[in-house]
């Protein structure tokens, strides 16, 4: 199955861990895991998958190989004192009793009063309505630039997507996106605008994708591979 393409070292270096890839003559289908106990991939594929197109294939599991990831992290849970990234700046959450109940971001700290049980509800909630006003702007701006009318836009909090789009027109962000830096972020979201008008991840697709976002398509979403971990576990406790 052993391809020599030289580009395979390229992909391999792309993932985030080791990965071992493993073919077998009776697969039908490749199939991915990840081993917590020896932080590695583990790859099976039917015996005459090339190398290249297994690595390939790995990569496409971005979003869930992340997410796998982000269960080794220990949690960041939104208390007093804790620093998370906010549009990737690192911002220090402040409690008082003498601030304002609603959080308000000053400079780098976020500061918030109220009840300090629902400090980590009023962070999160204040979190999510900064995410929706700032994605919703910046569909309406990807859109405006590709002629295409978008439907509604909301944020959620999926498990191992950062962003889909229905064939209805519909975008659903991950409100996570707000803690990354701002490319990272309006990464994803030129990615979910290109399909409003290409629902797959053809030429044209990556054609539109690469059109709207500008330079540095690449890098964007390398930011957000290596940082999508550390986001999956902010505002966690488990």
């Amino acid at each position: 199955m052993w391809s020599n393409a030289r580009s395979e070292a390229a992909l391999e270096a792309a993932l985030p861990v080791p990965i071992e890839i493993r073919p077998i003559r009776s697969a039908r289908r490749l199939r991915l895991r990840f081993d917590e106990s020896s932080g590695t991939l583990k790859l099976t594929c039917p015996a005459r998958t090339s190398r290249r197109s297994a690595l390939a294939w790995a990569l496409d599991q971005g979003e869930w190989i992340d997410a796998q990831l982000a269960r080794r992290l220990a949690p960041e849970p939104f208390e007093s004192g804790a620093s998370i990234p906010i549009e990737g700046r690192e911002t220090r959450i402040v409690w008082s009793e003498k601030e304002a109940r609603t959080p308000c971001l000053v400079g780098v700290e976020l500061r918030c009063g109220g009840a300090q049980a629902g400090l980590s509800r009023r962070v999160e909630s204040f979190l999510k309505a900064h995410a929706l006003k700032v994605m919703s702007d910046e569909v309406a701006e990807f859109s405006a630039l590709a002629g295409i009318e978008s439907g509604a836009v909301s944020v959620g909090d999926a498990g191992t997507r950062w962003g889909s789009c229905s064939s209805t027109g519909r975008i659903r962000l991950s409100w996570r996106l707000i803690l990354a830096p701002p490319q990272a972020r309006r990464y994803v979201v030129a990615h979910e605008v290109a399909h409003l008008r290409h629902l797959n991840h053809g030429p044209k697709f990556k054609a539109l994708e690469a059109e709207l976002f500008g330079p540095g398509l690449s890098e964007a979403r390398a930011i957000l591979r290596r940082i999508g971990p550390r986001l999956r576990r902010i505002g966690r406790r488990v």
